[in-house]
């Protein structure tokens, strides 16, 4: 089964709109049809960024909605502990947590919508870095979407 980490930037983009292909791939998460990672630093980064005021306003949503959010997530990814770090490997520091995360739990993609941050890097550790269009398109779509 693949296994991969998402980019905070997938998570936002999927609380702004239910229509594109980050919503799709979160949704996606519940039927276990791939293993999504997240690490204690990950998780926490998602919540500082979803509960930031200009990322609640644009889909009405609350606190306590993205908590609920937050919390079926935790129940559906597979935890992974950090035993090494790879500082620094990327242009943003931020996005480290998400490398780091992606390397010790040994994923076979990054899900990002922002590759040009990540290419480096991933080229040099040999990890594929997908958006969510695309590892929609691959992985999750019905054959007929794929055709």
């Amino acid at each position: 089964m693949m296994r991969v980490v998402f980019h905070t930037n997938i998570l936002v983009s999927a609380a702004r709109s239910s229509r594109g292909a980050s919503f799709a791939v979160l949704h996606s998460l519940r039927q276990r049809s791939f293993v999504a990672l997240a690490s204690v630093p990950l998780m926490l980064e998602y919540e500082s960024v979803l509960k930031r005021p200009e990322h609640l306003s644009p889909g009405q949503r609350t606190l306590t909605m993205t908590d609920v959010f937050l919390d079926a997530m935790c129940s559906l990814v597979e935890p992974v502990h950090l035993h090494y770090l790879w500082r620094p490997q990327t242009r943003d520091a931020a996005d480290e947590m998400v490398l780091e995360t992606a390397l010790n739990g040994r994923a076979d993609a990054l899900i990002t919508l922002n590759t040009a941050d990540f290419a480096a890097p991933a080229r040099h550790l040999g990890l594929p870095l997908l958006t969510p269009g695309a590892f929609y398109m691959r992985h999750l779509a019905p054959p007929t979407a794929k055709e």
